[in-house]
């Protein structure tokens, strides 16, 4: 299995998607990222945390709310946006940054 380091340090841009499953805007959030993801599939990877599984995860990035989406290439923060976001306003903030 694939690390979470690995993962945001590769070539491939990765949007990470720091969610709880409590989260009213993170579940209406859901099927936008994954709109988002089928689409960008070939540029972008897109992985799903939760932060309450993956406390270490959240705390080494200050998550202080969800939904927030990080994006990372070659290990490095690009961008980082908190609060539901449609799969056009994703894509339009991806897209300036990679």
């Amino acid at each position: 299995m694939e690390t979470f380091t690995k993962i945001i340090n590769d070539e491939k841009p990765v949007l990470v998607d720091f969610h709880a499953t409590w989260c009213g805007p993170c579940k209406m959030m859901a099927p936008e990222l994954q709109r988002f993801a089928q689409n960008n599939k070939e540029n972008v990877r897109v992985l799903k945390i939760d932060i309450d599984k993956n406390q270490p995860t959240a705390s080494q990035f200050n998550i202080q709310g969800v939904p927030t989406l990080i994006l990372f290439k070659k290990g490095k923060v690009l961008w980082r946006q908190s609060g539901a976001m449609s799969a056009q306003q994703i894509s339009e903030a991806v897209k300036s940054k990679i």
